[in-house]
């Protein structure tokens, strides 16, 4: 069971985990080089535990230690105790969902494991705002999709605001990051994915004619700014596109994955 430690001085070394969340750039690099990643919110760090990410350690305010007495009861990890205020203090925001969660980050699997059994596959490209990544985690899952690629140079889907957004989906949703940028697309075709790109390319078509009648499918999302590089648009086996009203050329990536994914769903 864990250790319930009370903590009144919110510059407590012990808290290094937890301090100054605001700053983003440096949390990414501190998150990474100590292996380590945030959990926010009870519900978020209840589906972390649960999937079996070994808890560091948990911080909460006393009202929320019934809520996850369940997890807590299965560690031996320290939960720091402290007063909502104090909270503030140490994070440098309102954690208004009451609960955060320090957990160690697991080696990544191999493309080739996350893909095993998958029909339905969310491939994405340079995605940089992790608002973005975790709503599109989100989507994939509530639509029945098997699994996620990312890019190299894409968001970490396990930084906090993330896996907030996605509501835990990233815990949930089997997922890894791509070796080979340059050969992703054809290596998906060789393991016997039909690529499909989101992209506004002049013989792109209605994304239901694309994917229609396709078995496994593996669906190409760019990034916030100019979309699809040059090399996946060309090498992508089929191109979609969004139908749209005039005067609409394109929907923030977040939006056009939900949508491509309920239709790729009900293919």
């Amino acid at each position: 069971m864990a250790t319930f430690v009370e903590i009144d001085d919110p510059a407590d070394p012990r808290l290094a985990d937890y301090r100054d969340l605001r700053d983003v750039e440096l949390r990414k690099n501190l998150e990474v080089e100590h292996g380590l990643f945030l959990a926010e919110g009870e519900k978020v760090v209840r589906r972390a535990v649960d999937a079996g990410y070994a808890p560091r350690s948990f911080l909460m305010a006393p009202r929320w230690l019934e809520g996850l007495a369940a997890q807590l009861a299965g560690t031996d990890a320290p939960c720091y105790v402290l007063a909502e205020p104090l909270i503030e203090e140490v994070t440098g925001f309102h954690v208004h969902r009451g609960a955060l969660a320090s957990l160690a980050r697991r080696p990544l699997p191999s493309v080739a494991s996350v893909l095993e059994g998958a029909r339905s596959v969310l491939v994405l490209e340079d995605l940089v705002d992790h608002t973005n990544v975790g709503a599109v985690f989100r989507s994939g899952a509530a639509l029945g999709f098997d699994a996620v690629l990312l890019a190299p140079r894409c968001a970490d889907p396990l930084y906090r605001r993330a896996i907030k957004v996605g509501m835990g989906a990233v815990f949930t949703t089997p997922w890894t990051r791509l070796p080979d940028w340059y050969d992703a697309l054809p290596s998906l075709s060789e393991a016997g994915f039909t690529t499909v790109a989101l992209t506004l390319a002049p013989d792109a078509v209605p994304v239901d004619e694309a994917v229609a009648g396709l078995d496994r499918v593996a669906l190409v999302l760019g990034s916030e700014g100019h979309g699809l590089s040059t090399r996946w648009e060309r090498a992508a086996d089929r191109r979609a596109v969004i139908p749209m009203a005039a005067g609409i050329d394109s929907l923030n990536v977040a939006a056009a994955s939900a949508v491509a994914c309920y239709v790729t769903a009900r293919r």
